[in-house]
């Protein structure tokens, strides 16, 4: 495999016949003749395809992070986190007491249309007992996903039916959002919320952000925290919205000219000049980054929240002639003030994969005068504002984590799914009264009772999780509040989720308070 590889690159190295395309020659032959006489001569019988592959994994390991390859039986999972699906049966699933329930079938999937509901038990599978053998969500996964058009065959097991049910469900393409929500906070701002930038999310933000308007939007948070990035184009486009005239968006430089490229504002957006508050944090990577750089050196949004991640490196996806992937950085991207925001790579991949962890450890999620520039790397937006580059965009208003009703029983509740668990089987005994009730009577009339903390206690008690009385004070707050969060997404999805769940969110709930400066700063460009 790998010396297919090799004759591919051999193709187009030794065209122009170049001193580097000479080297790159002796270099692949020299790995062809080490591989074929640890292939004929050595001692062990050895799988030359996966030292291959190895071979091929560490070299990428001395140029930088994001430079990645990705075997051919990976590249489909790599690939629908872009595009914005995948096959499958398409259902929200748990898995409570080593048994595989369906908390929600996915809405305009296969396992809606046929009739899957809310607290079935999936008990086997195509003749296989999945059901108190310590099942994973990888063999989830492996189990139910498959090729559009493949059938899966399920037995199920569902309250007040004799017997298990049969079911044969044809795969299908499931949507995946990127776009996780769209609400109105009060009468005027509107909040959105991207986890990713895939193919789809452009149209996905278009719809939110119309939907909005229509219900009276004049300010908008935009939130990105969390956001690992994606496709680019997708991030242009979004900040398009946004930016008037030919207002500069990113541009791009490489070894080759052919990766030197400018984006600019373009269109009329539909949201140029209203108040704007965009929220990062250390997980806004990317795209992400992107947006806010795009922004921010714009005058054109505040940013709120913690420093950025810091990833400034531009990769394209190049097909391997075996399925497999090479995704190779070929630029880097600069914001509109000329910032590269990459974090230093140079220390290795073990070095630059701690660095969150080191900014947890030496306080900068908890204290901004932690963080140190560069004065180097002083740049200045539109209107002259200070902003810094070398190392992700820091916020123009900080927000620190807030730790004060974290527990390690709030964290076991959570990590045991136990909130999702009870949820579940709360909706099921109450499925008539929530049915008719309406998602803003849910929100502002709804409350968690001291019955229903009694339950989930014991919910956990029976799942392994001892009770306690010390952390159940200092997180009893987070608690009620995800308890209801997680029944109104069982009826109302993440509309119903996060307008609950937000409550204990500080950097939104900082943001709010801060649109007579986001006016201001329109104003003063």
């Amino acid at each position: 495999m790998s010396i297919g590889i090799a004759a591919g690159i051999l193709v187009g190295a030794t065209m122009g016949n170049n001193p580097s395309g000479e080297a790159i020659y002796s270099n692949i032959q020299k790995f062809r003749e080490i591989l074929t006489y640890v292939q004929r001569d050595y001692v062990d019988e050895v799988n030359t395809d996966e030292l291959a592959e190895y071979a091929i994994k560490e070299m990428l390991e001395k140029l930088d992070p994001h430079t990645v390859y990705i075997p051919s039986e990976d590249v489909a999972a790599a690939k629908s986190h872009l595009e914005g699906g995948f096959d499958g049966i398409g259902i929200e699933f748990g898995i409570f007491r080593d048994t595989l329930y369906v908390v929600a079938p996915i809405h305009g999937g296969p396992s809606e249309a046929i009739g899957l509901k809310s607290g079935d038990q999936i008990i086997n599978v195509d003749g296989e007992n999945i059901a108190g053998i310590g099942i994973n969500s990888y063999d989830v996964f492996d189990k139910l996903r498959g090729h559009k058009g493949s059938e899966v065959n399920l037995k199920i097991k569902r309250k007040g039916e004799k017997g298990l049910l049969d079911f044969t469900i044809t795969r299908d393409k499931i949507p995946q959002n990127t776009v996780d929500v769209g609400y109105m906070i009060n009468d005027e701002i509107g909040y959105i919320k991207i986890s990713r930038f895939g193919t789809n999310t452009y149209d996905e933000f278009k719809e939110q952000l119309t939907k909005l308007r229509e219900q009276g939007m004049q300010k908008l948070i935009l939130d990105l925290k969390g956001n690992g990035g994606g496709i680019m184009q997708r991030a242009i486009e979004i900040s398009d919205e946004f930016l008037s005239g030919d207002d500069l968006i990113v541009y791009t430089k490489g070894k080759e000219n052919r990766y030197d490229t400018e984006a600019r504002a373009r269109i009329k957006g539909s949201f140029e000049k209203e108040p704007l508050i965009v929220l990062i944090d250390q997980g806004s990577a990317s795209a992400s980054e992107i947006v806010s750089g795009a922004l921010q050196d714009n005058d054109r949004a505040l940013i709120v929240g913690r420093r950025s991640f810091g990833k400034g490196l531009v990769q394209v996806p190049i097909d391997l002639n075996d399925g497999s992937e090479l995704r190779l950085t070929i630029s880097r991207y600069y914001t509109p003030s000329g910032r590269s925001i990459q974090k230093p790579y140079e220390n290795g991949s073990e070095e630059y994969d701690k660095d969150i962890m080191n900014r947890y450890e030496h306080g900068e999620l908890f204290h901004a005068d932690s963080i140190k520039f560069n004065d180097s790397l002083k740049y200045e937006t539109s209107s002259g504002r200070i902003v810094y580059g070398g190392g992700g965009i820091m916020p123009d208003y900080f927000v620190p984590i807030d730790t004060s009703m974290n527990s390690t029983y709030l964290r076991s509740l959570y990590t045991r799914s136990i909130f999702r668990e009870y949820a579940l089987n709360y909706s099921q005994k109450h499925d008539k009264q929530l049915k008719k009730t309406k998602l803003k009577d849910f929100i502002n009339d709804f409350t968690v009772s001291d019955q229903m903390l009694n339950e989930l206690i014991a919910l956990g008690k029976s799942s392994g999780i001892p009770f306690d009385s010390n952390g159940y004070q200092t997180s009893k707050a987070v608690i009620k509040s995800t308890i209801k969060a997680n029944i109104a997404r069982r009826y109302w999805g993440e509309e119903g989720y996060y307008p609950v769940i937000s409550k204990h969110d500080e950097v939104l709930q900082k943001a709010i308070g801060l649109f007579e400066e986001a006016k201001d700063l329109i104003s003063s460009n």
